[in-house]
């Protein structure tokens, strides 16, 4: 079997600060994107959220305040520079933001060709968090103070390079993300993600935040014989740790590539993406062995029950 190319990179991001401006964070990206370009790389993935700091640690009342971090239109005048050199230095890219349409609040990203158009959209769907800040709790979360379901489901694009699936953070850990994209052959899984290592909603180890991280992207891959391209936020943001571990995941499970710094950083890997092949073809060739016939409980019950005896 002919080997099929693809050259990823991954854009970490230190931390952005409240104060940081649009124009600062659009001038990070259009730099690590210029370096993935002079590595030879294709196509990039952005953090979620990219343009802004992570606002949902804050409950705000005020909606002028809380539109002021969303983007009403896409590009838009201080994004467009990076559609711009997107079609002009031939890289494809993935780009988290939050996104205010027709009134409604998503956690969205893109999928933006390398001609500098825009391929696709997805909408955050698994969001985590609370809609009330939590008494007593060090480091809130409120997603779901913030963003709607998304409505977009779990779409694959096929590209001229790739068939390439987009999630957005808390979307990673869970399976049913990576098996909806598997089922349409996806090549290559983009997602942002901005997760705060002090976050824990009971008494867990720290050092599970990075774990169950790495744990999450590595199953989904070789579950579902794909690539998983990984950026995350990193550093200190206004006072909050977040993890960063940025990666690059192969469909062997492997971990073939890490971020070292809590910084802005570019980390980049040639995929074959005919690696997937030979899972596709054996282990997980979903139409010889998967059995949907046993697996209705999984679309028609929401909630964990107990068991109901049956033999």
């Amino acid at each position: 079997m002919s080997a099929r190319k693809l050259h990823l990179a991954v854009a970490q991001m230190g931390p952005v600060q409240r104060s940081d401006s649009r124009q600062r964070v659009v001038a990070r990206l259009l730099e690590m994107l210029r370096e993935a370009h002079s590595r030879g790389a294709t196509w990039v993935t952005f953090p979620e959220l990219a343009l802004t700091t992570f606002f949902p640690r804050w409950s705000m009342e005020d909606p002028a305040e809380v539109h002021a971090f969303f983007e009403t239109e896409m590009p838009g005048p201080l994004t467009q520079p990076l559609f711009d050199a997107a079609r002009a230095l031939g890289v494809g890219f993935y780009l988290g933001y939050a996104e205010l349409a027709g009134g409604v609040q998503y956690n969205t990203s893109i999928l933006v060709g390398r001609d500098g158009g825009i391929v696709g959209k997805y909408r955050k769907i698994h969001i985590p968090g609370e809609a009330a800040t939590r008494e007593g709790q060090a480091v809130q979360h409120l997603e779901k103070k913030y963003f709607e379901v998304g409505d977009l489901g779990f779409p694959v694009w096929q590209t001229p390079d790739a068939a390439i699936g987009m999630c957005i953070c808390n979307d990673r850990r869970w399976p049913e993300t990576y098996r909806v994209m598997g089922l349409q052959r996806v090549e290559v899984v983009m997602v942002g993600y901005n997760t705060p290592s002090g976050y824990t909603q009971w008494d867990e180890p720290l050092h599970l935040r990075m774990h169950h991280h790495l744990l999450s992207l590595q199953a989904g891959a070789y579950q579902n014989a794909c690539w998983v391209a990984a950026a995350g936020k990193a550093g200190v943001e206004e006072g909050n740790p977040m993890i960063g571990g940025s990666c690059i995941v192969a469909p062997t499970g492997e971990v073939m590539v890490r971020t070292f710094s809590e910084d802005d950083e570019v980390i980049n890997f040639v995929c074959d993406l005919s690696a997937s092949e030979n899972y596709r073809a054996n282990i997980f060739n979903f139409a010889a062995h998967r059995r949907p016939e046993h697996y209705g409980m999984i679309v028609s019950r929401k909630g964990a029950q107990a068991p109901d005896g049956g033999a």
